[in-house]
């Protein structure tokens, strides 16, 4: 026979032992294909990720638009559009104005036709929202419009996607302006995103490595399920004339078994989890089932990569086993690991990471292979490093309480199989670790400071062109709504002494006396004065600004000569102006230039250019935010509702660090599932041991606490290793960002705090399962 058919012979063999080996070697298979089918689900759906995002941006880029051309009236296949996006809690409520100026106008995507003036679209969920308790004031705010539409998934970037179009019968384009309504003949815009720093690119690489490397370990371990029954097995195999490469062959052939059985139960797994992944909506980002799906390449690659790890593994772990007809050699004392082979591991990926370092966002893009190769050899050097830690430690142990000696010595005899149980996490939370220490180095670079101050004002309402003769009104308007303290209406203007202005113009604010103490230390003031601005802007930059002085012949409107529409009205500087020294608004800016009362300000049709409204709110009235974005809605649905905050998060960094979360989560209810399941296998193979201490009178709380030690003294130890590892990745990737190197311990501790509750839980879990085991009946045998 050839090699090859001897090798397919000796893996058949071990085929139909997996499936025909009485209960034994079906459960061993069985729970095999569970720990590689969870492994292999996760594998597939992470594969499936960069599709779901594209998928995401695809239809996110078919509702955008691109105006017409210049100057192109309306038409027959034209349609007004027009942005109103609202902010509902901390929800963003996302929504478009539309006008149909002809039979032929463009129809939005998910959508069979243009609602009408007072009909509505909307998305499943905001239709949700709208009908459910929660949605009461938004409900308020946009009850002008019926909903009659649901909008389908091809106008949607997921199912939790929050939109609507709504029909508005006075939408207008004012002039060349006024950028808030456009013209357009079609949908499917370009939207051009920018793309990823090197710091940026670098959280996202490392998210993938740090994510899918336990899942890796994972694999490689459950294909380990069931290793010392198997081999007395195989020494049964050697009695009949079996070869020792034939039992390892055979060996091999049941873990093959196993993985094409994991491969199965895996795309079981991830077809159910794909469903799940579609009610998931985490931060309002979510995904449809059907975008995750795996490209046939990167599936095709888990399909054969699995089945070829379970055989690597399997051989690769009877390299040291003595497989004899009378028994297997493992039982005796082995030969001390080595070390030095180990360390090769996480030097080389530090090696592999080094000269990256000090990189930076100014240096270019990092070598994403240069670094997800260090990456991996560092936190795989977990898994080499922690059976030979344990080992050194379980060695020197010895006294203590029944329990802890029980437990002790099942570790020195058997301690490859307790680090393989711990591997798994201790490369999570190494992974976490680094990941963390990262982030929070890098977060103040992308978290910035606004300087508003939310406490003089939470909204800042900007109106349209022409909302300058309304703005006063609209402020009394809105004024009495319930958890509305005041509000400060402010109209604004640009002056110069020749048109058009030969350098920089001068900002004039009009506003009351009231309105403009926001703005500057006035002192006395009565309607019909007027004030210069010191220590502005401009000034405070260095440059001097602009400005007049009391009596000075202006001009005031539109200085620079854009639209012809509306020339610039001459304007005489009152006389009697003082001046004061400016003040931050509660955005945070320093103005500059003129202030000036109402009687006192330029008049005529071309001299007001904007205006905008400051909202104080009582913080104690429940969703006092949400009622004055409703009144401000309601008088005005054009006007932009600006929350203000202390400070903004960059939104690419907020992306990953949600894409983080999700990617944690699935890694965390890998980790129990497939810990439980190790834990019930090892449980399993110590039946007959367990039954026969409780039948020699060992208490079963004793065997309990020793099971418990077996757990936690590994985890103990490659949480330990972990922490280092983690610690030491985490700060050469801070010295790769060229950030200052710092150790959040408060990460440190939570991140080893996770990896041990976890152990807890699944401890918790094996608690009935060991009771069971350790009844007589354990005893019997077939």
């Amino acid at each position: 026979m050839s090699r090859l058919q001897v090798w397919a012979r000796d893996l058949a063999m071990g085929a139909r032992f997996a499936f025909g080996g009485g209960r034994e070697g079906w459960t061993r298979t069985l729970l095999t294909g569970v720990g590689v089918g969870l492994g292999v689900a996760l594998l597939l759906i992470s594969t499936a990720i960069p599709g779901a995002l594209a998928a995401r941006e695809q239809r996110g880029d078919a509702r955008s638009t691109t105006p017409v051309a210049d100057g192109t009236g309306p038409g027959r296949d034209t349609l007004l559009i027009a942005g109103a996006n609202q902010t509902y809690g901390n929800r963003d409520v996302d929504g478009r104005f539309l006008l149909a100026e002809g039979p032929d106008a463009p129809v939005p995507p998910g959508l069979d036709r243009v609602p009408a003036p007072g009909e509505m679209a909307v998305s499943p969920a905001l239709r949700s929202l709208l009908d459910s308790p929660d949605g009461a004031l938004l409900r308020e705010r946009l009850d002008a419009w019926r909903p009659t539409q649901t909008i389908g998934d091809a106008g949607l970037t997921g199912p939790g996607d929050l939109f609507f179009y709504a029909g508005k019968g006075d939408l207008r384009i004012t002039g060349p302006e006024d950028h808030r309504v456009q013209r357009i003949a079609d949908f499917q815009g370009s939207v051009e995103r920018p793309k990823l720093d090197p710091v940026l690119m670098l959280l996202v690489v490392l998210t993938f490595v740090a994510l899918l490397t336990p899942v890796a370990v994972f694999v490689a371990t459950a294909v380990r399920f069931g290793g010392e029954r198997r081999d007395q097995r195989l020494a049964a195999l050697r009695l009949v004339g079996a070869d020792g490469r034939m039992v390892r062959r055979i060996a091999a052939g049941e873990a093959l078994a196993g993985s094409l059985v994991g491969l199965v139960l895996g795309v079981g797994f991830f077809l159910i989890g794909r469903r799940l992944a579609g009610t998931l909506n985490i931060h309002q980002r979510s995904v449809y089932p059907s975008d995750l799906d795996p490209s046939a390449g990167l599936a095709l690659l888990v399909a054969v990569a699995v089945p070829a790890a379970a055989v690597a593994v399997t051989l690769f772990a009877l390299r040291g086993v003595v497989i004899e007809p009378l028994g297997v050699v493992r039982a005796a004392k082995p030969a001390k690991r080595r070390i030095w082979w180990r360390l090769l591991l996480p030097f080389g990926g530090l090696a592999a990471l080094a000269p990256l370092m000090g990189r930076g966002k100014e240096d270019g893009q990092l070598n994403q292979w240069q670094v997800s190769g260090g990456v991996v050899l560092l936190l795989v050097g977990i898994t080499a490093l922690l059976p030979w830690l344990l080992e050194r430690c379980v060695g020197r142990l010895n006294g203590g309480s029944i329990s802890w000696q029980l437990a002790v010595r099942r570790l020195q005899i058997s301690s490859g199989a307790a680090a393989r149980l711990v591997n798994g996490i201790a490369v999570a939370v190494a992974g976490a670790i680094a990941l963390q220490m990262l982030f929070t180095g890098v977060e103040g670079d992308y978290t910035k400071g606004t300087d508003a101050d939310p406490s003089r004002a939470g909204l800042s309402l900007l109106l349209p062109r022409g909302g300058e003769s309304t703005v006063d009104a609209l402020a009394r308007q809105i004024s009495g709504t319930e958890g509305i303290v005041a509000t400060v209406p402010l109209r604004s203007t640009y002056a110069a002494h020749e048109v058009p202005s030969p350098g920089e113009p001068i900002p004039v604010t009009i506003g009351t006396c009231q309105a403009l103490s926001e703005l500057a230390v006035l002192g006395p003031c009565t309607d019909g004065d007027a004030f210069v601005l010191t220590g502005g802007a401009s000034v405070a930059a260095g440059t001097p600004g602009n400005t007049a002085g009391p009596g000075d012949r202006l001009l005031a409107g539109d200085v620079v000569g854009v639209d012809p529409l509306h020339k610039p009205v001459p304007w005489t500087l009152p006389a009697n102006a003082r001046t004061v020294p400016a003040r931050k608004d509660p955005t945070g800016q320093l103005p500059a230039g003129l202030l000036v009362t109402p009687s006192a300000a330029p008049r005529g049709d071309g001299a007001a250019r904007h205006a905008q409204v400051y909202v104080q709110l009582d913080d104690s009235v429940p969703d006092a935010l949400d009622r004055a974005r409703a009144a401000a809605f309601k008088a005005d649905p054009f006007a932009t509702a600006m929350t203000l905050k202390s400070s903004t998060v960059d939104g690419t960094y907020s992306t990953i660090r949600i894409g983080l979360f999700f990617g944690a989560t699935g890694v965390l209810i890998l980790i129990g599932a497939s810990l439980l399941v190790s834990q019930l296998e090892q449980l399993r193979e110590r039946r007959k041991l367990l039954s026969t201490l409780v039948a020699f009178g060992t208490k079963r709380s004793t065997l309990s606490l020793s099971v418990l030690w077996q757990t936690a003294l590994p985890i103990a130890l490659g949480l330990t290793l972990a922490a280092a590892i983690g610690i030491t990745l985490g700060a050469v990737l801070m010295r790769m960002a060229r950030i200052p190197v710092r150790v959040d311990w408060s990460s440190v501790l939570a991140m080893s705090g996770v990896g041990a509750g976890v152990v807890a839980v699944v401890t918790l879990l094996s608690l009935p399962p060991l009771l069971r085991l350790m009844r007589p009946d354990g005893l019997r045998t077939e």
